[in-house]
């Protein structure tokens, strides 16, 4: 059992949180516009339409923009210092995720590094943290 807290699904963010349990990273796509966007909502945040999907996003993003905290916080005591970090999805939105899978120094935190997503499970879900990508993989 993890002492990280663990989100409280609601009823527009179900699909991503099932999707993470799977091992699958769901994002939403506006079908009028073709706008993909993160976070879940039932309409489109670029056109209004409320004529959205879910789809498979890849996984693949870049470090766009993080912060190292050195405190630690509820459930991550033994893991400070961690980045919080904003990554860009290969499809287009940003999300607040954490950096895995590398010590969490500026040296190695470099903004634009290609991040591949894995998940971390806490308690019965799964929640998505992104690590360096390798070339021809994911490490």
């Amino acid at each position: 059992m993890s002492s990280k807290p663990v989100p409280k699904p609601t009823p527009e963010t179900q699909p991503f949180w099932d999707g993470c349990s799977a091992g699958e990273l769901r994002i939403q796509r506006c079908k009028p516009c073709d706008a993909a966007y993160f976070y879940p909502r039932p309409f489109c945040p670029r056109c209004g339409s409320d004529e959205v999907e879910w789809f498979r996003a890849s996984g693949r993003a870049r470090l766009y923009s993080y912060v190292i905290n050195h405190r630690p916080g509820p459930g991550f005591d033994e893991d400070a210092p961690y980045a919080i970090a904003v990554v860009e999805l290969e499809e287009g939105p940003r999300m607040m995720t954490n950096i895995v899978g590398v010590e969490n120094t500026p040296e190695n935190l470099v903004l634009d590094m290609p991040l591949q997503v894995t998940f971390e499970r806490r308690d019965e879900m799964a929640v998505p943290v992104f690590q360096p990508a390798v070339e021809g993989g994911t490490r």
